[in-house]
């Protein structure tokens, strides 16, 4: 499995190979460091975050999202020239066909892991079923979590 990951203590991205022998998770440019334990990992498939250790990880398909928008981006140009030049089911024709290459794409795609705390990214995991799709309600509770922990200054103690 792969793990892509901001590192916690220099906030540098960092790839890492993780497999059976793997006992920690370590960043290249800082040498932080995190050991795993043995439940960590169950068939290939993290049970929490190999990083922050969040219990909450959600599945979504692992293709870029910038090539996703360059795709549609390309489809709604190609059938609007069509349609401009009056060519209404060449149009039409063009968005068929983009939407049988989204579909494809879909199908064939594998899933990633993604933390909602640290948004690590889990490549190359197992069976990931017990995992859930994206929560909206969850992430908007993390991302408050964030925000307000970036808020809160600490205080002197009074002399």
């Amino acid at each position: 499995m792969q793990v892509t990951f901001d590192c916690p203590r220099c906030l540098k991205s960092d790839n890492l190979l993780i497999g059976t022998e793997t006992t920690a998770v370590a960043c290249r440019h800082c040498g932080w460091t995190r050991a795993l334990g043995e439940r960590d990992i169950a068939a290939e498939t993290p049970r929490q975050c190999l990083i922050c250790g969040c219990q909450d990880l959600w599945r979504q398909k692992d293709f870029p999202p910038q090539w996703g928008l360059a795709i549609v981006g390309l489809g709604i140009l190609l059938s609007t020239i069509a349609v401009a030049f009056y060519r209404p089911m060449v149009g039409l024709g063009v968005l068929m066909v983009f939407a049988l290459a989204d579909m494809l794409l879909f199908a064939l795609m594998r899933d990633a892991l993604v933390c909602y705390r640290c948004h690590a990214r889990y490549r190359g995991v197992g069976a990931s079923d017990q995992h859930p799709k994206f929560n909206l309600e969850l992430n908007e509770r993390y991302r408050q979590e964030a925000a307000r922990l970036q808020t809160v200054q600490p205080t002197k103690a009074a002399p």
